[in-house]
């Protein structure tokens, strides 16, 4: 006690001589904490105990949180601990540059739960062994995982999943299958196995599905997702008969692949794909003229890397189309007509494409069909949110964007409509789609018709009688679905309708049962 006020008496008169000398107060603290060292050595100021163990702050929970600070007490933090942060960033950026870590690191979700750790340990902590971070550390990171996906399996039990299955030829000519498992909380990488003896053989790859199905539990599969090869349309078609509530669907990128793809089959685009490919390469495989083209385009590439590996053709097309002015500015440029590459052949033929108005209009024509296409594309292939419930409406909106871009001429998209019609009917569209469209509250409480659509509703009751087991089960839910329909309890809840448009129905779901 004695000591404690002692200390005070010292603190108020550090406190009474910088206000006499009119010196800035903000150098206080670290002051009066370095004389209360000196005068009383044995009093340490600071000092973590056992008791700290338990009442310190869980670093997630801090991270999230951020710190709660007044005013004074964040200007004093910043200019007390700048100095000793840049010291420590500085030492912590040199073991990344000695180490060879990605500087993307530092954004990692991970990371800084791990600073306020060491922050909250202090000073004089024994940096991890190789032992611990190879071994002991490595193994409770293994508990932690395995945690992580029991809750995903917990909701596979709860609310199904999908096993999805993706086919790949590595380097080396070997055909492996990568095994995924997607539920409500995201997507989970089971296994990849060397697929090279089951690919042509729709009897193995049932073999092999099988497996997967039986180690998830046959019970929680609602459907299997492949590509439309036809060892796997059969390895599907035998496990809806083995299982009578399970589907089995193509995948959509892979469909809407083959979709492009019969586009440029088409002869004018075909042509203009040739056309295009012939001045990408021309322009790529001469240094000089890769230069002069960045110079007039501002440093931009005509190659693009696509976000999808679907749309490649597409893609660069329209990049054609984004440097029409710098490419034609370029043919026509004194640069150009006086140099060595005018002259010769290939150049002469690739001035004479970009200076053609039928390939620009064929461009544009393309970009036109199909720029809506890979707008699905990019929906299905994306983890943004699950597009079961979003390719039927995307599909017919990418239609209807391909008639107002011709002004409703039927003659310059009709065969356009019959690639899609054909892949859509034959491959893509399935009942499980129609019963996603109908069970979206963001597309069933804005159209109305959706309710009289005759496919769409004969593709929801199918639904129910294959993935329903018992017929009372089926009868509950017929009876429950004018609920649905009328927007009534849960559904019409202020809450639930402001969300019909921002959440997708598996996350409007949690928030009802929530």
């Amino acid at each position: 006690m004695k000591l404690q006020n002692n200390t005070n008496i010292w603190i108020w008169k550090l406190k009474k001589i910088y206000r006499q000398k009119g010196n800035d107060l903000k150098q206080f603290h670290l002051v009066s904490v370095l004389i209360l060292h000196l005068i009383f050595p044995g009093k340490k100021l600071k000092q973590a105990g056992p008791i700290d163990l338990y009442f310190r702050q869980d670093v997630d929970e801090t991270v999230s949180q951020g710190k709660k600070k007044d005013a004074k007490t964040a200007k004093l933090y910043d200019e007390n601990k700048k100095k000793l942060r840049e010291n420590a960033v500085q030492k912590f950026a040199r073991w990344m540059y000695d180490a060879s870590i990605p500087f993307n690191a530092v954004n990692y979700d991970s990371f800084k739960p791990f600073i306020e750790a060491v922050g909250q340990f202090g000073c004089g902590m024994k940096p991890p062994t190789y032992h611990e971070v190879r071994v002991t550390c490595l193994k409770k990171e293994l508990e932690h995982t395995r945690l992580i996906l029991k809750e995903y399996t917990d909701d596979h039990v709860k609310y199904g999943c999908t096993l999805m299955a993706d086919g790949w030829t590595d380097r080396k000519n070997r055909t492996l299958i990568n095994f995924l498992v997607n539920g409500p909380r995201g997507t989970v990488f089971i296994e990849s196995v060397d697929g090279s003896s089951y690919s042509h053989t729709g009897a193995k790859l049932f073999d092999l599905f099988n497996k997967y199905v039986q180690q998830i539990g046959a019970k929680n599969v609602v459907q299997i997702v492949t590509d439309s090869a036809n060892a796997n349309v059969l390895a599907g078609r035998h496990l809806e008969a083995q299982y009578p509530h399970l589907y089995w669907s193509p995948c959509a990128a892979h469909c809407l692949d083959l979709m492009l793809k019969d586009f440029f089959k088409l002869p004018h685009l075909k042509k203009v794909y040739e056309r295009a490919m012939m001045v990408n390469g021309y322009i790529y495989n001469r240094p000089r003229v890769l230069n002069m083209m960045r110079e007039f385009t501002r440093q931009k590439d005509m190659v693009r890397a696509g976000k999808t590996r679907f749309a490649t053709a597409f893609l660069t097309l329209k990049r054609f189309q984004n440097h029409k002015a710098s490419l034609r500015k370029m043919f026509t440029s004194e640069k150009w007509t006086t140099s060595i590459f005018a002259k010769e052949a290939p150049g002469k033929r690739a001035a004479e494409v970009i200076l053609m108005p039928s390939f620009w209009n064929m461009i544009v024509y393309a970009v036109k069909v199909g720029g809506p296409v890979v707008k699905v594309l990019r929906l299905v292939d994306g983890e943004k949110k699950p597009p079961m419930g979003y390719i039927y409406e995307a599909m017919d909106r990418a239609k209807e964007a391909i008639v107002a871009s011709f002004d409703n001429k039927e003659d310059k998209y009709k065969d356009i409509f019959a690639i899609i019609d054909h892949r859509w009917t034959i491959q893509l569209h399935r009942p499980l789609h129609a019963a996603g469209h109908f069970l979206n509250p963001e597309f069933f409480y804005s159209n109305s018709n959706i309710e009289n659509d005759n496919e769409v509703v004969t593709g929801l009751y199918k639904c129910i009688a294959r993935m329903c087991e018992t017929e009372e089960l089926q009868d509950k839910i017929m009876d429950q679905l004018p609920m649905y329909k009328r927007a009534e309890e849960l559904f019409g809840m202020p809450m639930a309708v402001r969300q019909r448009n921002k959440k997708s129905p598996g996350n409007q779901y949690f928030i009802f049962i929530i």
